[in-house]
């Protein structure tokens, strides 16, 4: 499989600090304490939730969770550009522009939903029910572009500069570049109404994309990236 990018740089001139390697994989951890929300939203699509007596500070501290997870996300592209731009500025530019639309996703999802919770904060009455309800819908739409396709990008953009550097296994590389496909499927089923946003096939479209995040971050925090031919700076 020829999956060679033009480079800036000889592969062999990358080198990044561990100490920076270790921060990239933290906050590729971090970009999972959104889990959560999948059970903190729960009151949110409940058809009475504005007459209902759930607990708003769980929709907040779900709003909260996303934030970090988006600002984690950008993070972790800001970091890796030190030593991607070396291999191809343009791809490593462009991860960081993914970065910031998926961010940019979730930002206004947040709103949308902070939005609702605040209609019943307020104890409005059931005819702003269908405000509310529309609020959770466009989060919903949104939180299917900006979660369930963006993503995809940034990991083939990811897998393809990491794959040509061989800063980690090609293995792991490759996993990111490949993953995206099946998360591209899902999100146009579910934007056809093929499946729902939340079945099991969907979850299923995302698994991969989840493995290799998850595996790079915990990858990072252990070992940093592989030695070139001049070696790591300590």
């Amino acid at each position: 499989m020829n999956m060679n990018l033009p480079e800036t740089k000889d592969s062999s001139s990358l080198i990044l600090p561990r100490k920076t390697a270790f921060w990239a994989g933290l906050f590729y951890v971090l970009t999972f304490v959104s889990i959560p929300t999948l059970f903190l939203y729960l009151p949110l699509h409940d058809p009475n939730y504005l007459l209902s007596a759930a607990n708003d500070n769980q929709v907040v501290l779900g709003g909260i969770l996303e934030i970090v997870v988006a600002l984690c996300g950008i993070v972790t592209s800001i970091i890796l550009f030190s030593v991607l731009k070396h291999q191809n500025e343009s791809l490593a530019i462009g991860l960081i522009a993914s970065r910031i639309v998926e961010a940019g996703t979730m930002f206004a999802g947040v709103a949308f939903l902070l939005g609702a919770s605040s209609l019943h904060q307020q104890g409005a009455d059931a005819s702003s029910t269908p405000i509310a309800q529309t609020l959770v819908a466009m989060y919903d739409r949104i939180f299917v572009l900006g979660q369930g396709f963006m993503p995809g990008i940034n990991d083939i953009l990811l897998g393809l500069l990491l794959y040509q550097s061989r800063l980690v296994p090609r293995g792991l590389a490759l996993l990111g570049i490949v993953g995206a496909f099946p998360l591209f499927a899902g999100y146009i089923a579910t934007m056809f109404g093929i499946i729902e946003r939340t079945s099991p096939l969907a979850g299923a479209s995302a698994v991969m994309v989840a493995i290799f995040e998850f595996s790079l971050g915990i990858y990072l925090l252990v070992k940093g990236l592989k030695k070139s031919k001049r070696g790591l700076e300590k």
